[in-house]
C-alpha cells in the first residue's frame, strides 16, 4: 500500500468498522486541541500545534495505538496499567472499548507538555 496523502485517505483504507473508531478519535483529538492541524508522518495521521507535533495514531490488526511521545505515556502510567505501553506508544486492543475519554486527557495534556516543544518530528 502506497502511503497515505492525507488522514482521510489513511481512514478510507480501512474496514468500515475501524475507520468508525478512527474518526472518532480524529473528532476527539480535534476536539480537545482545536488549533491543531492535521498531518501525515511516518505514513500515519498525527496532529500539530505551533509546529510542533502532539500525537499519532494508527490502527493496526488487534489494536489502535496512539503515539503521544514518552511525555505523554509517562504522564498517564497510572491510568494505562491496563493497557500494552512502550516508550511512547499506547496499545487499545479492538476487543475492548476505546477509551475516547482518556484520548481526550491525553491530548490536552500534550497540548500544555513543554516537552512538545522539544520535539523534533
Amino acid at each position: 500500500m502506497e502511503k497515505p496523502k492525507s488522514t482521510d485517505e489513511y481512514i478510507k483504507s480501512f474496514p468500515a468498522d475501524i475507520q468508525g473508531i478512527l474518526e472518532e478519535i480524529r473528532r476527539v483529538i480535534k476536539g480537545a486541541a482545536p488549533e491543531s492541524t492535521e498531518v501525515i508522518s511516518y505514513g500515519m495521521p498525527g496532529f500539530k500545534l505551533d509546529n510542533h507535533l502532539l500525537l499519532w495514531f494508527a490502527a493496526f490488526k488487534d489494536h489502535i495505538s496512539l503515539f503521544p511521545t514518552s511525555s505523554g505515556v509517562d504522564a498517564f502510567k497510572a491510568k494505562l496499567k491496563e493497557f500494552k505501553v512502550s516508550k511512547g506508544t499506547i496499545q487499545f486492543p479492538l476487543d475492548k472499548p476505546i477509551p475516547y475519554d482518556l484520548i481526550r486527557e491525553i491530548t490536552g495534556f500534550r497540548v500544555k507538555d513543554p516537552a512538545r516543544h522539544g520535539s523534533k518530528y
